[in-house]
């Protein structure tokens, strides 16, 4: 997520280091804000409560939303060269870790929701009902939940005996406690296994609603929409995938680039890698959906009456 060396920051002045706190903090307050619109959106009338494309989406911008806190959260501590202890570093590192799983999990459901709804629009509805939506939001949480109580498994294996003291005096970052080398091998392995499945499903589901579009007729342009839905959830998933490469990649980098600079190349990536997926949920459906665009724009309005296509019936 962030650099786990402490001298970086310290070479940092201080007003370079208020700009960096502006410049990744702006942005996830906007989208927090936004999505946080969005859920309010989603919880004001019972068409999205009881419809299970708007409930994975609610359960995405929850996951998100709690990411991007924790994350942020971290990111500015270390900007700040704030120094936690290890029990309470885990725990931020656990957190994180749970609402990341989340993400690609939760794309390929929907994925697989936009293909029942495109290929088998008759069955659609006795197919995705609101309790097989549950168990699969539940399924997703239980696996996300399986990764975490593996890594609680390798953390207590970490050298606290060693320790002089709990504080940390480095930057609180996963690969700060989780410093066991069946740590890093189950990283990989889980993050292979994580974004073949989504890959594959999205990539397949792709596929099948793709040639779907293009025998459709003109006039019809469910499946076309189910089709440009699908291929940004795989821009988010490439982009999410981004994010399990980032350390191997600035360990790499971090060789050959000067302190400063290498922490500068950080911040931007911070905002590209981490930041930019999360946004695109928001932009998916906050924007792109007939259904939740006229109720949102009447959210984000303040209430203000909107006039014209704007205006929504339940």
């Amino acid at each position: 997520m962030v650099s786990n060396s402490s001298v970086a920051v310290e070479l940092q002045s201080e007003l370079e280091r208020i700009m960096v706190s502006v410049f990744t903090g702006v942005p996830c307050a906007a989208l927090l804000t936004i999505n946080a619109i969005i859920l309010f959106t989603l919880r004001s009338k019972q068409v999205f409560r009881e419809t299970s494309r708007y409930v994975l989406l609610t359960n995405l911008l929850v996951a998100d939303s709690l990411f991007m806190m924790i994350t942020q959260s971290m990111y500015l501590m270390a900007n700040s060269r704030v120094f936690l202890s290890y029990p309470v570093c885990g725990i931020l590192v656990l957190y994180g870790t749970l609402t990341d799983s989340i993400f690609p999990l939760t794309l390929a459901v929907m994925s697989i929701e936009r293909y029942v709804a495109v290929c088998f629009p008759l069955r659609h509805s006795s197919i995705v009902t609101m309790r097989s939506t549950a168990a699969a939001i539940a399924l997703v949480w239980a696996f996300s939940c399986v990764n975490v109580l593996i890594r609680v498994v390798l953390m207590c294996q970490f050298p606290f005996e060693e320790l002089d003291s709990l504080e940390m005096s480095r930057i609180c970052d996963s690969f700060v406690v989780l410093t066991v080398p069946a740590a890093a091998k189950y990283r990989r392995v889980y993050n292979i296994f994580l974004f073949s499945v989504a890959g594959f499903t999205l990539t397949s589901t792709f596929i099948v609603v793709l040639n779907k579009a293009r025998s459709a007729s003109k006039d019809n342009s469910f499946a076309r929409n189910a089709q440009s839905t699908m291929l940004l959830h795989m821009i988010q998933l490439i982009l999410g995938l981004s994010s399990s490469i980032f350390y191997p990649v600035s360990v790499a980098l971090y060789e050959v680039m000067s302190w400063i600079s290498f922490v500068r190349m950080m911040n931007v990536t911070y905002v590209l890698v981490i930041l930019l997926p999360r946004c695109l949920s928001s932009l998916i459906y906050g924007l792109r959906d007939q259904t939740i665009r006229p109720v949102l724009l009447l959210n984000l309005c303040c209430g203000l009456k909107l006039t014209g296509k704007t205006r929504f019936s339940p």
